[in-house]
């Protein structure tokens, strides 16, 4: 139905191009006799409409081909916008428009030169100029334009006085923490606010991992989509995947922080290398481990505790145990206990990059040195 509407739609057109290309070539050589006939008024009307009937048959001849060329144009077009993200599709309209009136506006002056074909010339080539301009501009100044914007909107919150909800920042999650699985628990809690935003190269990331032939490698990378889909599926947390790659950037690290910096979120991860990273490019991180080692219980020397020594430890005479929450315990003495459930004093807490670590003294041996 609609391949007949253009077929008409296209016929139509060349009546008219054919019937008003001859009207405009009789008006401009105004020509009086051709092959010794006279031109009259009712001659030029048969003209016109001849040369519109000529130009319908052709443009209906024309159509099939005419559509196809327009599809498949079409459908270029359209798989070409879907590889572009949303937002830079918005920002470069917003180019486009801006560029556009620019052009209008310096176009205006010009028809003072009263040379209509000069004129028409300067105006089409400014209109494609400032628009391709406008568009390439906004696109690459994206982020600062994002930026005004939202200078723009927090000056015009404060002015008008008004309490608003405190905006929640978006989590961007890396590789090792989706592997790692603990964020799951973590979002379960309700101690994260979302959203999580997930990158594709991320996804594209875990799916290697997952494809890898090493087995240990295939089994993390299937964990970490296994935790994904936990998280969508079963957990009440906004979880966004974006379709954002850098072409220049090849290291999945530096495409993290680039992302988090273009939205204004905090990085999620348990990797210390990318933790120094991003604080030295002062991206915000949210560092798991850090946040397990926040969250064990506070220690104090002279405090009792009881603990199985279960292995020897690095020093003659060393015992080792540890907590419920993995804490390593050091029992200086303790060799001789192992196995066994005693009664230790706390004599030091030392916190290190990896954890914390604690040294104590079984109690006989603290009581006889009080």
């Amino acid at each position: 139905m609609i391949r007949k509407i253009l077929v008409w739609i296209l016929t139509l057109l060349g009546v008219v191009l054919g019937s008003e290309a001859t009207y405009l070539l009789l008006k401009f050589l105004n020509v009086t006799h051709l092959f010794g006939y006279e031109i009259t008024d009712l001659r030029k009307i048969l003209a016109i409409v001849v040369s519109g009937i000529i130009g319908g048959i052709i443009f209906y001849l024309l159509s099939p081909w005419i559509i196809k060329q327009g599809t498949q144009s079409t459908r270029k077009v359209e798989k070409t916008l879907q590889k572009i993200p949303t937002n830079e599709i918005i920002i470069g309209s917003i180019g486009l428009i801006i560029g556009l009136i620019i052009a209008n506006l310096i176009s205006g002056p010009l028809k003072l030169l009263q040379i209509a074909w000069l004129t028409s010339i300067i105006s089409i080539l400014l209109y494609i100029l400032l628009g391709y301009l406008g568009i390439s501009i906004a696109i690459k100044k994206k982020e600062d334009l994002v930026n005004i914007f939202s200078f723009l909107k927090k000056i015009n919150i404060k002015d008008k006085g008004s309490k608003t909800e405190h905006k929640v920042q978006p989590k961007v999650l890396d590789t090792s923490v989706i592997i790692d699985g603990r964020i799951a628990d973590i979002v379960k809690t309700g101690f994260v606010e979302g959203p999580l935003i997930i990158p594709t190269f991320v996804l594209e990331e875990l799916r290697h991992i997952a494809d890898s032939s090493d087995g240990l490698k295939r089994n993390r990378g299937r964990r970490g989509l296994d935790i994904l889909n936990k998280i969508q599926n079963d957990m009440d947390i906004p979880v966004e995947i974006i379709e954002k790659d850098f072409d220049d950037v090849s290291e999945v690290d530096t495409k993290l922080l680039k992302v988090a910096q273009m939205l204004g979120g905090k990085v999620v991860t348990n990797d210390y290398n990318l933790n120094k990273v991003a604080e030295f490019q002062r991206v915000p991180v949210l560092n798991i481990n850090e946040l397990a080692n926040a969250v064990k219980p506070v220690v104090l020397p002279g405090e009792e505790m009881i603990v199985m020594v279960i292995k020897d430890g690095k020093e003659t005479g060393q015992g080792v145990a540890y907590l419920d929450d993995g804490t390593m315990i050091v029992v200086d003495g303790g060799r001789k206990f192992i196995g066994e459930t005693i009664t230790v004093v706390v004599t030091s807490v030392l916190q290190t990059a990896a954890g914390r670590m604690i040294f104590a003294k079984p109690k006989t041996a603290a009581d006889k040195v009080s």
